[in-house]
């Protein structure tokens, strides 16, 4: 461990034996003979424990104890003296000083001590630098909105920045689980390591558990390197599961070993790998559902949810619409080179009646498509798909809304998106935010691209 320690001590040969104990340990040792030096010291080196002998020269350890708590609070203060008394020790503790002990008890008990104290002033100063980069810094900011679901979302989120804790996202898909396990991740003392983001439901049960741990070489069939895992990736910094409710059963025991003991086995090693991370995992099930039909483990779901916050659905932030629209307006009109677009008011109503099955997502797909498709400064209703032109026109009439012209709707806004993207199916897939299996499905189903030339 390293850190540097002041032995303020006007022994010289107590000092000098204190001196070599510590710095045998892998400690820098500083020294000063009293009072006013001890000061200068530390105004002049960043310390991070003083041992002090009460007697000084010049002074009174106890006294050098509260000065040095008031000036350096994140400094912690261990007192040493031949003349111990109990007075003495709770005035010490007053002070501030971490402990207080008699000489001839020191070489026995100072070295725990120190111990001890390092690890007090490495939490206090993670603490001190996550919370005062939460102060200054905006790390939430990319989480737009001002409903007060979304800010009581928002207002957790602070809170459980600044520590270690393992924090549990749930929402539906689209909700922001991802941007929002960022400024988590971006208000701590991990800021400056990495963040690293997975999908669970991406990968296939072996994959995913190489992609979590990595491999050696030849553990299987093209494996022909040594790979680091996310979890290696993300040494001192933050794992992200996104869909952790997917996770196979197999590989949610392994997850629970990383979360107990901060080890892991490599697909083909047999020696445990150690490792620092903080974990947050996002889920769109019901977790406690999935433990009762036997696909999630309860101790495992246990060990993910110490801290839970839910991230509302879109439409529970109508408020927010508007804004979150202008967002992605300002990104799409940059990326496409078209300046100085706006939207109607009829495009921000339309926008505001819809359902938002894809939430933000969804929005996001929906605002991208229109900045392509206009032609103008303003977006108008025209620019949006089908569906949300027709809800809008009924909306306004009064006009009942039936299963025909749902189903019509659909499939007017489809061929629109299959003519957008010249039939690239996987893109138009992409726009919609439908898996390619249900665009398949929906060509079949509305007998669409006869003819056409569908890649």
């Amino acid at each position: 461990m390293n850190g540097n320690i002041l032995i303020v001590d006007d022994e010289e040969k107590h000092r000098t034996l204190l001196g070599k104990i510590i710095s045998n340990e892998g400690f820098s040792v500083i020294q000063a003979y009293d009072f006013k030096s001890g000061l200068k010291k530390i105004a002049h080196t960043d310390i991070d424990v003083v041992l002090c002998d009460v007697r000084l020269p010049d002074g009174n350890g106890i006294e050098l104890s509260k000065v040095i708590k008031e000036k350096y609070p994140y400094v912690e203060v261990i007192l040493i003296t031949a003349y111990g008394s109990v007075a003495d020790c709770v005035l010490a503790m007053k002070n501030g000083a971490f402990n207080y002990i008699t000489k001839g008890d020191d070489n026995n008990r100072i070295l725990p001590l120190l111990y001890q104290a390092m690890e007090k002033v490495a939490a206090t100063k993670k603490l001190h630098i996550a919370t005062t980069r939460l102060a200054t810094n905006k790390c939430f900011d990319g989480v737009i909105g001002k409903s007060k679901t979304l800010l009581a979302s928002i207002e957790l989120g602070k809170k459980v920045a600044v520590t270690d804790a393992t924090v549990l996202l749930s929402g539906e898909t689209g909700t922001g689980k991802e941007v929002f396990a960022r400024a988590i991740h971006d208000c701590s003392h991990r800021s400056k390591n990495n963040f690293v983001a997975v999908n669970c439901a991406a990968f296939s049960k072996d994959l995913l558990e190489s992609e979590f741990f990595g491999h050696k070489a030849g553990a299987f069939t093209g494996a022909v390197k040594d790979t680091k895992g996310i979890f290696e990736e993300a040494t001192n910094g933050t794992v992200f599961l996104d869909e952790v409710g997917e996770m196979p059963t197999e590989l949610q025991a392994k997850l629970l070993r990383v979360l107990e003991s901060g080890e892991f086995l490599k697909v083909g090693e047999s020696k445990a790998t150690k490792v620092n991370v903080r974990i947050i995992a996002a889920t769109n099930r019901d977790l406690q559902k999935e433990i009762e039909s036997g696909n999630f483990r309860e101790d495992l779901f246990y060990r993910l949810s110490v801290f839970q916050i839910a991230l509302p659905p879109l439409r529970e932030r109508i408020v927010d619409i508007e804004e979150l629209a202008n967002h992605f307006l300002t990104i799409y009109s940059n990326k496409t080179n078209k300046k100085g677009l706006s939207l109607s008011e009829n495009f921000v109503e339309a926008l505001r009646q819809h359902s938002w099955q894809g939430n933000i997502r969804e929005l996001r797909n929906v605002i991208e498509r229109s900045v392509i498709v206009s032609d103008g400064k303003i977006i108008d209703i025209d620019s949006l798909p089908s569906t949300f032109k027709s809800f809008f026109a009924n909306k306004s009439t009064g006009k009942e809304i039936t299963a025909f012209d749902l189903a019509n709707a659909e499939k007017k806004h489809i061929e629109n998106v299959i003519n957008y993207t010249n039939g690239n199916k996987t893109e138009a897939a992409r726009l919609l935010n439908i898996a390619i299996t249900t665009l398949y499905r929906k060509l079949n189903e509305y007998h669409i691209g006869n003819g056409m030339q569908l890649s």
